[in-house]
């Protein structure tokens, strides 16, 4: 086994699906990853067929190859954090949890993907309970939006800030260190505020909400620029801070792309863009 030098790259494994149109999913995981300073290694769940307007179909990728893609990775990377995104059913749950209890990581990061933000369902319903049994409690950090986290905790979705702090409790309870629950879906509100809920505190993620219809994969990169900073060294508290205002900026961007007709991606490079003014 290979040990993490002080001049380590800093190794990030995203297991997710693939997005055809490249804003979520894999892509942008790679794309966040990249951004943000840390090497981006993929393990691929599912190929769906999917664009700004919606997902017309999805493929889970059989499950050994699922299990060969990781042993794969972890057989010769030094991976430090690892990002779980969508995992479409049961069985890719377990084997990704199996090899997850086998290899170990440093830092797990757990964004639930059961909702495309185009409204989509991604993860079939009986696959929730294998999530909160086998995977949730190997995480460092679950990122739910409002309706992943009520779906979690089997309560009604939060209408206003104020009721998100009724879920803290039964977050904790999931088994996860600790639970980033996003206001996104907070649509009324001039601020986008997350709540950083951890084994004894509650800690506000504040961000200025940006008005724009091109959102298509912010979870997918806030998850991975946090599990990339995570690897990079940073505390939790400061990689959610970093995340959370990288994916703003990105965000802020996101209407100079002009990429398909519906709900277009983040700007991930952004400031590459600028850089090159």
């Amino acid at each position: 086994m290979t040990h993490q030098s002080s001049h380590a790259t800093p190794i990030v494994l995203t297991i997710a699906g693939s997005d055809s149109s490249g804003g979520a999913g894999i892509q942008a995981d790679i794309k966040a990853i990249s951004a943000t300073g840390g090497y981006a290694c993929s393990v691929i769940t599912a190929i769906t067929a999917q664009n700004t307007q919606g997902v017309s179909a999805v493929y889970p990728i059989p499950i050994e190859h699922i299990a060969k893609q990781l042993d794969a990775v972890f057989g010769d990377l030094n991976v430090i954090a690892v990002k779980v995104g969508m995992l479409a059913n049961s069985s890719i749950i377990n084997v990704v949890a199996d090899k997850l209890q086998q290899y170990r990581p440093k830092f797990v990061v757990v964004d639930p993907v059961m909702i495309a933000t185009s409204g989509d369902v991604l993860l079939e319903n009986e696959a929730i309970l294998t999530m909160k049994q086998r995977l949730l409690p190997l995480a460092n950090l679950i990122t739910p939006n409002l309706p992943e986290g009520a779906a979690l905790i089997e309560c009604n979705v939060p209408t206003i800030e104020a009721q998100m702090g009724f879920m803290i409790s039964d977050l904790r309870s999931l088994g996860a260190q600790s639970v980033l629950l996003k206001a996104g879906h907070l649509e009324g509100s001039q601020h986008s505020n997350d709540l950083l809920v951890e084994a004894s505190s509650v800690r506000v993620i504040r961000a200025k909400r940006v008005e724009t219809k091109n959102t298509h994969g912010t979870g997918c990169t806030l998850s991975s620029a946090i599990a990339s900073y995570l690897a990079q060294g940073d505390p939790l508290v400061d990689a959610v801070t970093k995340a959370k205002g990288y994916l703003s900026s990105a965000i802020e961007h996101a209407d100079g792309l002009e990429i398909g007709a519906g709900d277009g991606p983040v700007h991930h490079f952004y400031a590459l863009n600028e850089s090159r003014c």
